[in-house]
Parts: structure tokens; C-alpha cells; sequence
């Protein structure tokens, strides 16, 4: 599958947005990937997942589990999980970081993928990669569905993309006039709890 294939997915599922959002690391763009309308469809979802479960197979081999950053990375992590037949789990804020909760628990040393999303900066990616090594697992690579910094995001162990697009991000105070001049929306669940 190709990154158009996969954007060819989003556009699909009316889930490649334009205007001007506050993505979920803060920063502002004029694209946003409405990834919940691509998940809520199973075929689309388990076409892409599938996808990604080949390339991270093809690249680190076969491993022992997946786990994913909620609330975003839930779906698509059980959904590759399935495709690579192993256990999917996930972690969740709990005082404010990242920590294996509700029984979940990692057998010492076991190769661990990473299943993430969209992957914009890595910092959810970094944060439940190091919530992993802190149970006791080997994260052996990171996955996401797409990497919307380029290929710019480092995640601290490697980042196999299903698709990788440049699409660019802004600090608040760095916008573009033609960014600034556009209603803020800010459709992300990071600030929900704040």
C-alpha cells in the first residue's frame, strides 16, 4: 500500500480536512486526518492495519506484542495486533504519564511494537515507548499509519510509516497570515482533560 493509497483511504472516508487545527501536539495546521472516520469503518480500517502489520513484519520480523498510546492508538493497535497475531494492549495516563494499567502486563524482554495513529512530533510515541521500557519490554520498532512530519520525527527506536507525508506545523506564534486569517479548530482529545 502506498501513501496515496492510504490517503486515497482518508479522502474516502471524508477524512482529509482542510482549514486551520490545533493538532494534538500543540502546533497549528492547515491539514488535519480525521483518523476516527477512517477507524469507524472496519473494512477500511482492517485494509490499512493489515498493511501496516506486512510492513512491520517485513522490517523487524515477527513479535510478541503490540501496544498503543490511548485513546487514539487503541483501534489501530488491536486491529494490526490481529494481522500479527499477538497480544494488543495500551497505555494510559495515570497522573499524568503513560503507564500499562487494568491487568496488562509485559512478559521481560518481549519484542514490543509500538502502534500508533498519526505520528506528527512523536511525543505520545516517545512517552508510551518509554512507559513500555519501564515495564520491562523490548520496543524492537515503532508503527503508525501515517507520519505527517516527513520522516522528521524522531520516536527513539525505528518508525515504520504506512504512509509518510510532509504537511506542515506551526508554533502559535510562527503562523503564516494566510493560517492566522482562518477560524481556529482544535478537533484533538489531548487538551480534553485540562
Amino acid at each position: 500500500m502506498t501513501s496515496e493509497d492510504v490517503l486515497d483511504e482518508f479522502r474516502a472516508a471524508g477524512a482529509l480536512r482542510e482549514g486551520h487545527f490545533v493538532l494534538s501536539s500543540g502546533l497549528h495546521s492547515p491539514v488535519f486526518l480525521q483518523k476516527n472516520l477512517v477507524f469507524m469503518n472496519a473494512d477500511r480500517c482492517a485494509r490499512l492495519c493489515k498493511a501496516l502489520a506486512e510492513k512491520i513484519t517485513a522490517q523487524v520480523g515477527a513479535v510478541d506484542v503490540a501496544i498503543s498510546p490511548a485513546v487514539g492508538g487503541i483501534i489501530p493497535g488491536y486491529e494490526t495486533a490481529r494481522w500479527l497475531k499477538v497480544p494488543s494492549m495500551y497505555v494510559e495516563r495515570e497522573g499524568g504519564e503513560f503507564k500499562l494499567r487494568r491487568g496488562f502486563g509485559i512478559e521481560p524482554g518481549a519484542k514490543v511494537v509500538m502502534v500508533e495513529d498519526i505520528v506528527t512530533t512523536g511525543l505520545s510515541s516517545r512517552e508510551c515507548i518509554a512507559a513500555i521500557k519501564a515495564a520491562g519490554g523490548d520496543v524492537v520498532a515503532a508503527a503508525c499509519i501515517v507520519d505527517r512530519s516527513g520522516g522528521r520525527a524522531d520516536v527513539g527506536v525505528p518508525l515504520i510509516a504506512l504512509a509518510t507525508l510532509d504537511v506542515p506545523a506551526y508554533p502559535a506564534d510562527q503562523l503564516p497570515p494566510e493560517l492566522a486569517a482562518i477560524p481556529i479548530v482544535d478537533p484533538g482529545s489531548r487538551r480534553l482533560s485540562k
